[in-house]
């Protein structure tokens, strides 16, 4: 049976893949500058005798034809990130970060070795089952405007056309061996919000001659939290955030600006646009009738990532048979963002979440710390898993 072929060459190729990990790992590049990444993911692709073409500079794309007589249609695409981030990593492991201030603290070292061992295994299998496997190694997931959506305008949807794409990203919340499905809505949309509150500075003593940006900016966090608690519908997750507020003043001393820097969440692309509205309208209004004024800024984000629900069922299924139900958790809504959204928005798709926790060797940083890091046992699962959930999406 191809699912006891695959978890033997799983088991052959682990060694490989940690070793590929590890070079990952301790040779990490930031969005939009993968140079480096994408030559040693191209060798590596050549290495099994794939043709791949470029896009979005450092993205690659490739092909894996079963032999087995298909329906041309017959297409699902599998999709790794490759980017690191501006983090000065603090593991003391021989795999460390050699690029000082940069850091594969979101896995995507772990996700692009994963799929490289995916290709392997279906490579040496092509005779073993029918249709197309399209491998997608995608730059900049983790920075706007996103490698995900500069990859679709460029086509990586079509030619062929997949009929489901599948990705799996790294969950330090879920044991290593386990993997974590959720059907329907998962993770939410992403804004950044850049805000300036404008007044009158002065001195502290005479407040009566200024217009303090500093009260406008209270009044204003405290009101745009209405956004959310009394505009939103309570079935429908948002969140709003502000992170960063600079007043440059000093004990007696009121700024003549203020600086906010924020985030704003939800599940909801039409609520979305009318948060935004509310959100801008708000402010502006506040420093207006407190004598000041508002400069409020959005960069819009990922959209919300849904799983479409009878392929996600039918893949949790399939990771069932691959894993045992025991291994196989539901996942619950995740506020943070993924550029994988894009595909979900354009094709049938599911995000399921690869354990990487290990309590035992202290594996346990959240995603995007110094600290982060990935028990390597997971690639006994990962590559084989991908694999398998591949071909059965093709019907074999």
């Amino acid at each position: 049976m191809i699912k006891e072929q695959i978890q033997e060459l799983s088991a052959k190729i682990f060694d490989d893949v940690v070793a590929t990990r590890r070079h990952l790992h301790a040779n990490p590049e930031l969005s939009f500058h993968e140079i480096q990444t994408s030559a040693y993911v191209a060798r590596k692709l050549e290495e099994l005798g794939l043709e791949y073409h470029k896009m979005a500079d450092t993205g690659l794309v490739a092909l894996i034809q079963g032999e087995k007589p298909s329906d041309a249609s017959n297409v699902v695409a599998l999709r790794a990130d490759m980017d690191a981030l501006p983090i000065l990593e603090a593991n003391e492991v021989s795999y460390k970060s050699q690029n000082p201030g940069v850091m594969h603290a979101c896995g995507h070292d772990a996700h692009t070795s994963s799929l490289l061992g995916t290709a392997r295994i279906l490579t040496e299998l092509k005779s073993q089952f029918a249709g197309t496997v399209k491998l997608i190694f995608q730059p900049a997931e983790e920075k706007l405007p996103g490698g995900a959506s500069l990859m679709i305008k460029e086509g990586v949807l079509e030619n062929p056309k997949p009929a489901a794409v599948l990705g799996q990203h790294v969950m330090p919340l879920i044991d290593a061996g386990k993997v974590g499905f959720r059907a329907g809505k998962y993770m939410a949309s992403t804004d950044e919000l850049y805000v300036t509150v404008k007044g009158k500075g002065g001195h502290g003593a005479q407040p009566q001659q200024n217009i303090d940006p500093v009260i406008i900016t209270a009044h204003i966090l405290t009101a745009l939290q209405q956004v959310v608690s009394r505009f939103a519908d309570p079935k429908s997750p948002s969140v709003l955030s502000f992170g960063k507020v600079i007043a440059n003043g000093a004990t007696n001393v009121i700024p003549n600006e203020v600086y906010l820097e924020g985030t704003f969440r939800t599940m909801d692309e039409k609520w979305r646009e009318e948060a935004h509205k509310r959100m801008k309208k708000m402010a502006e209004g506040i420093a207006e009738s407190m004598g000041g004024s508002c400069d409020f800024n959005i960069m819009r984000g990922y959209p919300f990532l849904i799983n479409e629900e009878k392929l996600t069922n039918a893949t949790r299924t399939h990771a069932e048979d691959y894993l045992g139900k025991e291994n196989v958790l539901d996942l619950d809504i995740w506020m943070a963002a993924e550029d994988f959204a894009y595909y979900s928005q354009a094709a049938d798709s599911c995000f399921y979440r690869l354990g990487t926790r290990n309590e035992a060797r202290g594996i346990t940083s959240s995603v995007h710390t110094p600290t982060f890091d990935v028990e390597e046992d997971a690639f006994k699962v990962s590559t084989g898993l991908m694999a398998y959930l591949a071909v059965k999406q093709l019907g074999n």
